[in-house]
């Protein structure tokens, strides 16, 4: 008696669609990352200029926003790759 829970064999269209879902996440994950360096570089520059000294609040808004982007980023990337894993195995 065959088991239930064999999966059919991946065709080589199913295994290509994982593989690009798989890079659409990282790629997503980088764009992530990007704005993190963004916001943090930006939220530096604004402190550090004096020309923009009437705006330091909002250097310390983006400095304090960018860590939760990294956060958001990284907990997106795990979830997914996980989500991936579990449908897939």
């Amino acid at each position: 008696m065959k088991d239930t829970n064999d999966a059919p064999p991946l065709t080589t269209r199913d295994w290509l669609a994982i593989e690009r879902t798989k890079l659409a996440n990282e790629r997503t994950f980088l764009a992530y990352f990007r704005t993190f360096m963004v916001f943090l570089g930006s939220g530096i520059t604004i402190l550090k200029l004096d020309w923009f000294s009437d705006i330091k609040g909002f250097g310390i808004v983006l400095i304090s926003c960018s860590p939760i982007l990294l956060i958001i980023g990284i907990v997106r990337l795990f979830h997914v790759k996980k989500i991936i894993r579990k449908h897939y195995k």
